[in-house]
């Protein structure tokens, strides 16, 4: 049975497996998440992430985790859509990106993942969406993974997330998952 927690926080602190970042094509680092990850792990990890780049949007691939503190083993990096409105299959490529990430850790035999809201910041995507898409997607994707972490950085995302998994518990009986 996989569980599903939200925290708030920083995602480069969490006691899980691996880590997911909201990564550009690059792979290289950028700002938000994925410049907070590439700090954290030091620059090996961008030199990891050329090695393997360019990762279309939807997609994920993974990297060692180096200069993050254990249990962290890998760094999963995914490529969220830009906002454009919507009408441009946005929403699929961001269920892509929770869907792949799921594969991806289950390859590395990750038992504990964390999340973060992946394409909210700089790429646009609206975060009550974004959140809907999180959780239903994480909820409907077959794992391996025994614990996982949507990790907030503010209060409004906690506690949408929260809502999020309340209501959908609340419709399964008060089971966090099958």
């Amino acid at each position: 049975m996989t569980t599903i927690e939200v925290v708030l926080g920083d995602i480069t602190c969490q006691q899980v497996d691996a880590i997911v970042t909201a990564a550009n094509e690059s792979l290289l680092g950028g700002g938000g998440v994925d410049g907070a990850v590439h700090r954290a792990a030091g620059p090996q990890l961008a030199q990891a992430g050329a090695a393997i780049a360019p990762c279309d949007p939807g997609d994920a691939k993974a990297t060692p985790a180096f200069d993050l503190n254990p249990p962290v083993r890998n760094v999963i990096h995914t490529v969220g859509p830009v906002w454009e409105g919507g009408g441009y299959g946005e929403a699929d490529v961001l269920a892509a990106c929770y869907r792949r990430s799921l594969q991806v850790a289950d390859e590395l035999q990750a038992r504990s993942v964390a999340f973060p809201a992946i394409a909210t910041g700089v790429y646009g995507f609206p975060p009550d969406d974004a959140a809907r898409i999180a959780v239903n997607t994480i909820r409907s994707t077959p794992t391996t993974v025994q614990r996982i972490l949507l990790v907030a950085f503010e209060e409004q995302t906690r506690d949408l997330l929260t809502a999020l998994l309340q209501e959908e518990s609340d419709s399964h009986g008060g089971v966090a998952r099958q």
